[in-house]
């Protein structure tokens, strides 16, 4: 294993969780019930987030633990047509109010959801796949306690080119153009747009979603800054070099790897598969 890899092995937390506590409500002459809260640990560590950020240092993050009405989130129509009903969900969770979640980093709200899902619903995901060599559609159990935290790997990036620039930005040689580009790790705002632009693109029948990541990504061109010069040589770079940014992009982004051994029940075949996110994750049967 990577030594930049640890095992999820469920939430993190700085000392155990409180039981949950029913209290007397003197006032309306019934009781509340305090949901109880968790510490997550946050794949970035706090590295990547600016000096005014709340998170900025931190390695965990406090969470309540899923309630009737985050389900409810997760279920509402209307936020799932506007694309947004994760972003409450996330939003809803966090304990500290301050803490603009859409600024979050990927990997740090994959962990959060995750972390939910766990304490929520338990840590087997069961679910159908088909086996990639004998295509036998079978359930199988993930076991999302095995999920690993990957805090990336700058050692490895350096191999490729690639320098962290101190500031949250990472500079990149590409091998085909020679071109120096900057680039940035994505967060919940990219996210949004990515979603959005999807959204578009699928009312227009067009596919414009690696162009569109790269072009939200990146923040310099050979030290030009200018969106048109970033948006000019995203559409006209060579496919070796968006291949090797995006390579480059996940191997020093921190994140939640979910990939596990898969062994088929039919035919032995066995493989390391990525866990697949289907409607069952927040919904077991």
């Amino acid at each position: 294993m990577s030594r930049n890899r640890d095992r999820l092995g469920g939430p993190a937390s700085t000392a155990d969780a409180p039981a949950p506590a029913v209290m007397q409500d003197t006032n309306m002459g019934g009781f509340s019930f305090v949901t109880p809260t968790e510490f997550v640990e946050l794949p970035s560590e706090g590295k990547y987030y600016p000096d005014d950020h709340p998170l900025c240092g931190e390695t965990s993050i406090e969470i309540r633990q899923m309630t009737a009405k985050d389900e409810d989130l997760l279920t509402s129509k209307t936020l799932i047509k506007k694309g947004i009903a994760l972003d409450r969900f996330i939003q809803n969770l966090v304990v500290d109010k301050s803490i603009n979640t859409d600024t979050l980093l990927i990997g740090d709200r994959n962990a959060i959801v995750i972390a939910a899902r766990v304490t929520g619903y338990g840590n087997d995901y069961t679910l159908k796949v088909s086996c990639p060599s004998c295509e036998k559609e079978q359930k199988y159990v993930f076991d999302l306690n095995e999920a690993e935290v990957t805090f990336g790997d700058i050692e490895s990036a350096k191999n490729l080119k690639t320098v962290s620039n101190g500031d949250h930005t990472f500079d990149v040689k590409l091998p085909k153009s020679r071109v120096t580009v900057t680039f940035r790790l994505f967060n919940g705002h990219d996210e949004k747009r990515v979603i959005e632009t999807l959204t578009t693109n699928k009312k227009k029948s067009q596919n414009n979603t690696v162009t569109d990541q790269l072009k939200s990504l990146l923040t310099a061109v050979e030290g030009d800054t200018s969106p048109a010069t970033i948006e000019y040589f995203v559409d006209n770079m060579p496919s070796f070099d968006s291949r090797h940014l995006r390579m480059v992009l996940k191997i020093v982004t921190p994140n939640i790897d979910l990939a596990q051994h898969f062994e088929c029940l039919e035919c032995d075949f066995e493989q390391k598969m990525e866990v697949p996110f289907t409607t069952e994750f927040f919904w077991p049967e």
